[in-house]
C-alpha cells in the first residue's frame, strides 16, 4: 500500500487545516486506517483511526476538535483539524494496517501495527 498525505501547512493558533490521504490499493477497505504525529525525540502518536465501516477512535488531546473520515471507493482518509494549539505541531502521518481477513472491525491507533506509511506532511501552528 502505497500512502501520499497532503494538506499541511502553517496556521494561527485557533486555526483549521484539512489533511488527506490518498492510497494506492484497490483493497483499501481491507485497512485499518489512522493518523499518527511525530514530533522529533519523541515516539510517533495515534491521533485518530478509522475501521473499514468509518467507526472513529481519537487521542484524548484531539477528541472535538479532529474527525476523520475514510472514503473506501474513493481510497482517501481525511482530517479535518479544527481550533489548533501549540500542542499541535509535528509531522503528521497516514497509516495503514492491512487486515489478513479483509476486514478491519476496530480502529487501531498503536503505531507498532502500522506496516504501510506515507512520507508525511508537516503542520504548524504559530502567532
Amino acid at each position: 500500500l502505497q500512502l501520499e498525505e497532503s494538506g499541511g501547512g502553517s496556521v494561527q493558533p485557533g486555526g483549521s487545516l484539512t489533511l488527506t490521504c490518498t492510497a494506492s490499493d484497490h483493497i483499501y477497505s481491507s485497512y485499518c486506517m489512522a493518523w499518527f504525529r511525530q514530533v522529533p525525540g519523541k515516539e510517533r502518536e495515534g491521533v485518530a483511526g478509522a475501521s473499514t465501516d468509518g467507526t472513529s477512535k481519537y487521542a484524548d488531546s484531539v477528541k472535538g476538535r479532529f474527525t476523520i473520515t475514510r472514503e473506501n471507493l474513493q481510497n482517501k482518509l481525511t482530517l479535518p483539524m479544527n481550533n489548533l494549539t501549540p500542542d499541535d505541531p509535528a509531522m503528521y502521518y497516514c497509516g495503514g494496517w492491512l487486515m489478513s481477513g479483509g476486514y478491519c472491525y476496530h480502529p487501531v491507533l498503536s503505531s507498532s501495527e502500522y506496516t504501510s506509511w506515507g512520507q508525511g506532511t508537516q503542520v504548524t501552528v504559530s502567532s
